[in-house]
């Protein structure tokens, strides 16, 4: 006789993989900065489909008005924009029906990251390109590494800067392939010197920001490393299960405190993507942090970084208790984890330890097993 659980999960999973084989191929160009040559790299590859009598069209291209890259979109068939109204000013945005509707084998689709004008049926165009890829159609698309929201604290340290339009890093691991374009430092930047990224009044300016030689160092590093990643990923998923290793399953252990749950939620959803594994975000709510007790800009910040949690690829457990340290132990056995996330306490850590007899109990109990413990600055 046939559980009906079992019956029910087989169906769905007949589902998911019926869902994937109608799914459309992803592949996304990835760099260091502007004007590497993810766009130029893309319309190649079109050009190249199309002699192949592959039905290739541009869904979205921004040329920058750069000479060399505009060259490459002659011939190329494209959809129309759509035009509209917003704030006085008629403004151009992706046809994302029109693509769904022509359905050709191959999209463009440029500048992964870009928030969609108010009013678009998706909030950003990350979006939209799962919207594509659902309807059967290939898309080729591109990013730069700084717009990887797990990597928002190390560019803002790199650049100086926040970087507002950001992808959450499961959009990167859907891809079927990801291709770093990659230059050295001296070549970015003797292209900014010959004007073939922005015009040649504004170099100086950018070569005293954005294009210093450290930075550009810095975001390659990070560009090549999620290269890396993502083959990691691959051969991890594709090896078969009985020769792999253990799985790893991570807990992010989380706080009222925005900024350090932030850097804890994005550093373990790097770690859990280096390994492509499962992770948690666990809150232990005491009763001083009841609704009634805590104050309004807490408990947004929580809901915020709740809400980064799930984004990221996070499954998020709320549990009430008086005992922290506990509370962490039980729930690392129940979900089989085999590391621990913390961020650095705000108080004496190591009076804590000497002083905590259940946080000692913890160690204790963590030294027996697998379990890591990491500490994130």
């Amino acid at each position: 006789m046939i559980d009906e659980n079992n019956k029910e999960q087989s169906v769905e999973h007949f589902l998911d993989l019926i869902k994937r084989s109608r799914r459309g191929k992803f592949k996304i160009y990835i760099g260091m900065s502007a004007g590497v040559g993810k766009t130029y790299r893309m319309l190649l590859e079109a050009q190249t489909l199309l002699r192949n009598g592959i039905d290739v069209k541009i869904g979205y291209i921004e040329t920058h008005k750069r000479k060399e890259t505009e060259a490459l979109v002659e011939g190329l068939p494209f959809i129309p924009r759509r035009k509209l109204f917003y704030k006085g000013k008629e403004l151009e945005e992706m046809d994302l029906n029109a693509i769904i509707n022509l359905r050709p084998e191959v999209v463009l689709v440029d500048e992964l990251a870009h928030t969609n004008i108010e009013g678009s049926k998706n909030e950003k165009r990350w979006q939209d390109v799962v919207d594509i890829l659902n309807s059967g159609i290939n898309v080729i698309s591109a990013v730069n590494i700084q717009h990887l929201e797990s990597l928002n604290e190390e560019v803002v340290e790199i650049t100086g800067t926040s970087i507002n339009e950001r992808i959450p890093d499961n959009v990167l691991q859907m891809a079927d392939e990801v291709v770093n374009i990659d230059l050295t430092a001296d070549e970015l930047i003797d292209r900014l010197k010959e004007g073939k990224i922005y015009e040649l009044a504004k170099v100086p300016n950018a070569l005293n920001n954005f294009f210093q030689t450290e930075r550009i160092l810095q975001l390659r590093e990070l560009a090549l490393r999620e290269v890396a990643n993502q083959v990691e990923r691959k051969i991890y998923t594709e090896v078969p299960k009985n020769i792999k290793l253990r799985a790893e399953l991570f807990l992010a252990c989380i706080s009222t405190n925005e900024e350090s749950a932030k850097v804890i939620i994005r550093k373990t959803a790097r770690l859990a993507a280096y390994y492509h594994s499962k992770w948690y975000v666990l809150y232990v709510q005491t009763s001083n942090e009841s609704s009634d007790k805590i104050n309004l800009a807490s408990q947004r910040h929580l809901i915020n970084n709740m809400k980064l949690a799930a984004q990221l690829g996070g499954e998020v457990l709320k549990i009430k208790s008086n005992n922290i340290a506990r509370t962490i132990w039980e729930t690392a056995d129940k979900y089989d984890i085999t590391t621990i996330c913390l961020g650095k306490p705000h108080f004496k850590f190591y009076q804590l330890v000497l002083k905590t007899a259940v946080f000692t109990q913890l160690l204790n109990k963590m030294s027996k097993t697998h379990i890591d413990l990491v500490i994130l600055s």
